[in-house]
């Protein structure tokens, strides 16, 4: 007889996650062949840009995984919006995982209201579009090779 609870519990999350990657990992020849270990092939990638105060301006918060970097927060304070310090972070953040981890695309996830213009502009083509997710927003899955 199992026992089901709902609740937080970050041990259990790292253990669940751990489990999966190695189960996904025996049962794909494509990841199994890839070098070293799940979490060794995971990493984050973290880009920061500060103005001369030392305070946060905007930043980049992503991980690379396998061949892929996955961007998963890229914000500019409104006072630097407009000045090319998002396209700086994007950039950057793009050519560590190109030059430095050896990843050949990139991904993201943003909402209709956000950047889907930016991000296109930047060379990402929209693979995906969730509409009503939230209700009355759509959400857009993006991806751009880095060769």
């Amino acid at each position: 007889m199992f026992r089901i609870e709902a609740g937080v519990d970050k041990v259990r999350r790292d253990l669940l996650r751990s489990r999966l990657r190695d189960t996904n990992t025996a049962a794909s020849p494509v990841l199994a062949a890839l070098r070293g270990t799940p979490a060794e092939r995971e990493a984050p990638l973290h880009v920061w840009a500060l103005d001369p105060a030392g305070a946060l301006a905007g930043g980049l918060v992503g991980h690379t995984w396998t061949t892929w970097l996955h961007v998963t927060y890229l914000w500019v304070d409104a006072r630097h919006r407009g000045s090319g310090l998002g396209s700086r972070l994007l950039t950057r953040a793009e050519r560590i995982a190109r030059d430095q981890r050896d990843c050949t695309a990139a991904r993201l996830e943003t909402w209709d209201f956000q950047a889907p213009h930016f991000y296109r502009r930047h060379g990402y083509k929209v693979i995906c579009a969730l509409p009503d997710y939230p209700p009355g927003l759509t959400e857009y899955t993006l991806v751009k090779p880095l060769g």
